[in-house]
């Protein structure tokens, strides 16, 4: 079975995000990582090299690969702030409408500026994604 390329790693988080060289993009990425260690309880860790995660939790699929991923998670990419949460939440459609200037992927939400999004809303997406993730998978990583 082949490992994960994203794990959790011991390198430091604020050492990454002082690396973003956009200013709002670096700033902006201090402010989710307090908006979502507030809204989780849980600390941001570096997974892999790129993603700043919070929580973990255990998956194993039908196909027998398994492993740990975080709960909810960003990275400050060169594009757009990358938020990682879980592709199928309640309410997850009628919440992105509301959200803001955004774009999406299967398990990502593409922001550009933290001021592009209603705040409120985005605290919203962090609590139920975590508890969605959660729920589906009851054993912490």
């Amino acid at each position: 079975m082949a490992k994960n390329k994203t794990a959790e790693t011991t390198a430091s988080v604020t050492s990454f995000i002082e690396k973003t060289g956009d200013p709002i993009k670096r700033e902006d990425s201090y402010k989710i990582a307090a908006l979502i260690k507030n809204q989780t309880g849980f600390e941001p860790k570096m997974w892999g090299s790129s993603i700043i995660g919070f929580g973990s939790y255990h998956y194993k699929y039908d196909s027998g690969h398994e492993g740990n991923a975080p709960l909810i998670g960003f990275s400050p990419r060169n594009n757009a702030l990358t938020l990682y949460m879980a592709s199928n939440f309640e309410g997850k459609e009628q919440l992105l409408r509301q959200l803001g200037k955004h774009r999406t992927g299967v398990g990502c939400i593409y922001i550009k500026r933290l001021d592009d999004v209603n705040i409120d809303i985005l605290k919203k997406m962090v609590d139920r994604s975590v508890a969605h993730l959660q729920n589906r998978y009851p054993n912490p990583g």
